[in-house]
């Protein structure tokens, strides 16, 4: 299949579902057979990189679309990796009149997927510690990528991405898609356009950070390369709570460990903090004070913006911003305006109007055809995830830190600055941009 011309291809017409406010996933009204599939030469080549539970549930999406064709799987466990190309070939098969398609690739290594010159961009669902590797050696490999969240497992990584993201130039969607909720935007477009006065608090309500992980070893299952599954992370043994084989019948708890991920504080925390950083106007910026936790005190995680913002862990359903005239409270499903009448006014010509994106999946698809930023760029994802990452340092080590969010370093703390990135297992380590 030859690689589309993005330049050069006739706008393609926008008339994908519109994303449910609340809902993980939508499926494309072209996945109901209520659109005609693109010609060939005209779709979007894809292929995907980790397809657990979340990126299956991509795959269904991006497949559902009449511009896209997905042409191979990557994926260390062999059952998944078969159920993954088994959905591709089902669902093409559909518009063959034999009614039979054979024309996905597996591989086992991801490398082998980004040689392939024919696929013009990649989801990437792998665990939180893969995520910084693969993007980069995508975007090294010209591939536009979707990529989950949250973006890294430490700052240094979360840039590096951004730098080989902006130097091969590709179009990056950060996978945070309550930006691509009505709701949230609304609510940020309130905040920013001063419905509730100067803002003075925000609350963001998610779980804790991770932990060190003390999991009994357990044989390792047949059809699963556990030592490429942990890659960059140290050597243990196996367990099937951190990868449960074959298809998944209950979320894996990787999350929940540091070699993996920051726990809640990242897996939830780049969703609800990216809406706090979006109502703060700081998408290419972030706190510059961070306070620990206290028992004694009975006092929560705290941030401390420049201009004088407080940010709290804890106590709100989603986020809540506070300010001198009122207060707006936003989750999934959930929006609260006190008083009512701050959101009763439709917004003017005056106020702040922010990127409408009304699905998530198809602002990436569009992007990757105009070659626009997406609505939640790299960049974006970067400065969301460092918000989650230095709040789990501050919290590990019980220490008060103070931010440079120009510089991404810690301010008269060279102990602390060692703690922007860790030690990856050999042989493998972050690609040189």
């Amino acid at each position: 299949m030859r690689k589309p011309n993005y330049i050069t291809r006739r706008e393609f017409v926008k008339n994908a579902a519109v994303l449910a406010v609340g809902a993980p996933y939508v499926v494309a009204s072209s996945a109901r057979g209520e659109e005609r599939r693109a010609a060939p030469s005209e779709r979007i080549v894809m292929g995907i990189i980790g397809p657990g539970i979340q990126g299956q549930g991509l795959l269904r999406n991006f497949m559902g679309y009449p511009d896209t064709q997905f042409v191979a799987v990557a994926e260390v466990e062999k059952t998944r990796r078969e159920h993954a190309r088994d959905l591709m070939e089902r669902r093409y098969a559909k518009e063959k009149k034999a009614g039979t398609y054979k024309g996905c690739s597996m591989y086992s290594d991801f490398r082998e997927l980004l040689a392939r010159d024919d696929i013009d961009a990649v989801i990437i669902a792998t665990p939180d510690h893969w995520h910084a590797i693969t993007a980069i050696e995508a975007a090294k490999a010209g591939k536009d990528i979707y990529c989950e969240k949250p973006l890294s497992l430490t700052i240094r990584e979360a840039r590096e991405m951004v730098k080989a993201v902006r130097k091969y130039k590709r179009i990056f969607q950060t996978g945070s898609q309550q930006r691509s909720e009505d709701n949230f935007r609304l609510a940020c477009e309130l905040v920013r356009s001063g419905r509730i006065g100067k803002v003075k608090t925000v609350n963001v309500g998610i779980g804790g950070p991770s932990r060190d992980c003390d999991l009994p070893e357990e044989p390792i299952p047949e059809g699963l390369d556990w030592n490429f599954w942990l890659g960059p992370a140290p050597y243990r043994g196996y367990n099937k709570e951190i990868c449960p084989s074959g298809l998944y019948d209950f979320f894996p708890n990787w999350r929940q460990y540091k070699d993996y991920s920051g726990g809640m504080m990242t897996d939830w925390g780049a969703h609800h903090f990216d809406i706090a950083q979006w109502g703060l106007g700081m998408d290419n910026s972030g706190p510059v004070e961070i306070i620990p936790p206290s028992r004694e005190k009975n006092t929560p995680l705290t941030y401390v913006y420049a201009n004088g913002v407080v940010m709290y862990h804890g106590g709100a359903n989603g986020i809540l911003f506070t300010g001198t005239k009122g207060k707006i409270e936003v989750n999934r499903g959930y929006f609260k305006a006190e008083p009512e009448s701050i959101a009763k006014e439709p917004l003017g010509p005056g106020d702040v109007h922010l990127y409408k994106s009304d699905n998530h999946y198809r602002d990436f698809l569009d992007c990757v055809r105009s070659r626009k930023f997406p609505i939640c760029d790299v960049e974006i994802g970067c400065r969301s995830v460092t918000v989650c990452h230095i709040g789990n340092l501050a919290w590990w080590n019980n220490r008060r830190l103070r931010w440079d969010p120009e510089k991404e370093r810690f301010i008269g703390d060279d102990q602390a600055n060692t703690w922007l990135d860790r030690p990856k297992r050999a042989p493998w380590s972050l690609p040189v941009v």
